[in-house]
């Protein structure tokens, strides 16, 4: 595995062991405020955290813009293409925006109709849908990812269904959710070589809260009072699952596949497992510790390299 791809997928794991802790967040933020609120508040924290940042980039920016000057005196190529990656960034910014506005609100209300270990395994079902939308984009995963997302699914179903089955309303919110957000991790993976990863971040952060304002100003009728009583909630949601976490996952998917990508970020699940047992003393059962295994395996299994890998290393060699 190469240093580039050992980086992202670390920025994947990070991701993964950020939003483990979100579930929580987003259902005690619930009992405060309702779910455009919620989401409205954290995206704006989110693209508000990630500022200072951008500040020092593009002040880092300028000063390398100053120093590319040709041997005739004139200044380089840089600042011409600076209208283009605009657009680039607003196009990229406005799609994946969108569709993770509509991807969190489908959640966010389905965990009003459903538990939340339902709508954990259900939302983790995207590592199923990216390949499989992946084959439609004539993207071809390998036999050993297909193997990794197998044993991801199952492992997922161990370790969040622990109670009989059953079909409600809110099932099928979530389950939308996550066609949602099987298509933000694709989009990500198509707009990430063309944008810088913090400006498509905070682009698109900017982008959902100003469509989640808008549905809370039409059906919801949110009080600063209510909205400081979800404050830690939202804060963690806003600051470390959305400013932190959704830029890891931009980060992370330079450098690996959309559907490693998708296994990885299932992790949340097993992170979120762990963190009950250390946080609220919640013991796990035998049948959820084999499902934290088995996503450990698809995972793994995932990152083996396989023929066409094989072979490329043996020519390169």
């Amino acid at each position: 595995m190469n240093k580039k791809k050992l980086i992202g997928n670390f920025f994947l794991l990070m991701t993964a062991l950020i939003w483990g802790l979100a579930f929580v967040a987003q259902r005690v933020g619930m009992d405060y405020v309702g779910p455009l609120t919620f989401t409205a508040v954290r995206f704006w924290l989110g693209a508000a955290v990630l500022i200072p940042i951008l500040f020092l980039m593009n002040r880092t920016n300028i000063k390398q813009d100053d120093s590319s000057v040709d041997d005739e005196g004139t200044t380089s190529s840089l600042s011409d293409e600076t209208p283009k990656k605009r657009k680039s960034l607003l196009v990229a910014g406005g799609v994946c925006g969108t569709v993770l506005f509509i991807a969190s609100i489908f959640q966010q209300f389905g965990l009003v109709f459903t538990t939340a270990g339902k709508a954990g395994f259900i939302t983790a079902l995207y590592i199923v849908l990216v390949p499989i939308f992946g084959l439609l984009l004539k993207q071809r995963p390998g036999i050993l990812c297909w193997i990794g997302v197998i044993c991801g699914t199952v492992g997922l179903y161990f370790l969040t269904i622990t109670e009989s089955l059953t079909i409600v309303p809110g099932d099928f919110i979530v389950l939308i959710g996550a066609f949602f957000w099987a298509a933000h991790v694709l989009f990500i993976d198509h707009f990430n070589p063309y944008v810088d990863g913090v400006k498509l971040a905070a682009t698109q952060f900017a982008v959902a809260a100003a469509w989640s304002t808008l549905g809370m100003l039409i059906f919801e009728r949110p009080s600063l009072e209510s909205i400081l009583s979800a404050a830690i909630p939202i804060l963690y949601a806003g600051v470390f699952s959305c400013g932190g976490g959704f830029t890891f996952q931009i980060l992370g998917q330079r450098h690996t596949s959309p559907t490693v990508a998708s296994l990885i970020l299932s992790l949340e699940a097993v992170f979120g497992a762990v963190f009950g047992f250390l946080l609220l003393r919640e013991i796990m059962s035998g049948r959820e510790l084999l499902g934290c295994v088995l996503m450990f395996v698809g995972v793994i299994v995932s990152q083996l390299p396989d023929k066409k890998e094989l072979k490329t290393t043996d020519s390169n060699g």
